[in-house]
């Protein structure tokens, strides 16, 4: 290359760096404005990012005592875990029996009608009783008879002692087959074993009846029993003599109240669910065996610390919170122990008042500063 051309290129480097520096330097376009070349003012651009640097140096310098990290916190409070119990119950009375013949034989005689009330003994059928009553006749004679020999021979001196105690057998014997004889007529009557209301009567006048036959139904529902199944984790928590309140859809608007009566000895393990019994009053004759009945129980339940759902992070260890104290964020673990809409329940070193972050938990470290809001309520409607 010719001398004259590497003078030249290196005038156009020069004559290029010269213009940067003087564009971009407050030197340069000074001495640029004195020659007439620029002119003196700065362009409004380059005002407003020289001004925006210099108040964002401002702003970093303000800031540096302020470093907190802004988040949202709520306070625990306490909850009670499994306060109550619904489950579905069948309705029985408390005594109900259906009732069948001692003996069997042809139905002579229909003495009750259905939807009856009866007392214990009351009679409610009987069976022909034709040939038991020439039983009972033929025993009261043998009886008579068995009496007067063995009067005669206790009165008589020449008769032998063993024939005297031959015949004091024989009247025990007239006695017996007598009490044997009177019992077989009584069987032939059909009596209610409880107080109760009878059923439908399921025969008919000229029925052969066996011990097998059944008669009617007679239920006693001055009390109604109710037989529920409550889930495992409730079964040392029932109790007897514990309230329950029942509702059914025969009776919509009402509840009635009754107690535990009895709980089963054993969990199935199949449903893994314990049987349980309870007794309600029935007085006002409201209420019938096999009705369905919706069962609420009760409980005093443990108390346990309640937080916001937002509040209960995960990570590798498990699940955790973070509790603001003195401004600063530390991490508490805990144990989830029941779910609810509005809160989680937990196990944790938490006390009812302590501020957990809810919401800008990205940018909470341990032991990082804070600073904690409330949340805003939500607004309140107006009840029309």
């Amino acid at each position: 290359m010719r001398v004259w051309k590497q003078v030249g290129l290196s005038l156009a480097v020069l004559g290029a760096g010269a213009c940067v520096w003087a564009f971009n330097s407050q030197s340069g376009r000074t001495a640029l404005a004195k020659i007439g070349i620029v002119s003196a003012e700065q362009p409004a651009a380059q005002t407003a990012a020289a001004g925006g640097a210099g108040g964002s140096a401002r702003g970093q310098g303000g800031g540096r005592g302020s470093n907190a990290t802004l988040v949202v916190t709520a306070p625990v409070k306490q909850g009670i875990v499994n306060d109550r119990m619904n489950a579905i119950g069948n309705g029985e009375a408390i005594q109900s029996v259906v009732v069948t013949p001692q003996a069997s034989g042809l139905i002579s005689e229909i003495l009750v009608s259905s939807g009856q009330s009866v007392k214990k003994g009351d009679v409610l059928a009987r069976l022909d009783d034709d040939e038991q009553l020439i039983e009972r006749e033929k025993a009261q004679v043998s009886l008579k008879s068995a009496v007067e020999k063995s009067s005669s021979y206790k009165n008589l001196r020449s008769v032998a002692r063993l024939d005297v105690l031959d015949a004091q057998i024989a009247e025990e014997a007239a006695k017996l087959a007598l009490s044997t004889a009177e019992l077989n007529l009584k069987r032939r009557d059909i009596v209610a074993p409880i107080n109760g209301i009878t059923g439908i009567v399921a025969i008919n006048i000229g029925d052969n009846a066996t011990t097998q036959t059944s008669i009617v139904s007679i239920d006693d529902r001055s009390k109604i029993l109710v037989n529920f199944w409550a889930p495992e984790r409730f079964t040392t928590a029932i109790k007897l003599g514990m309230p329950v309140e029942a509702t059914s859809i025969s009776r919509p608007g009402e509840t009635f109240k009754g107690k535990v009566e009895a709980v089963d000895n054993r969990v199935d393990e199949a449903s893994r669910t314990v049987r349980v019994r309870a007794v309600f009053d029935n007085a006002k004759d409201e209420l019938r065996a096999g009705m369905s009945f919706a069962v609420t129980m009760g409980f005093t339940g443990e108390d346990y610390p309640s937080v916001d759902p937002l509040a209960v992070q995960w990570d590798a260890e498990g699940s955790y919170v973070w509790r603001v104290k003195e401004d600063k964020s530390h991490k508490v673990r805990v144990q989830v122990i029941q779910r609810n809409p509005d809160s989680v329940l937990v196990k944790a070193e938490l006390a009812q008042g302590d501020n957990v972050v809810i919401e800008g938990l990205q940018r909470v470290r341990e032991g990082g500063a804070v600073r904690g809001t409330v949340p805003p309520k939500a607004p309140e409607v107006a009840s029309r």
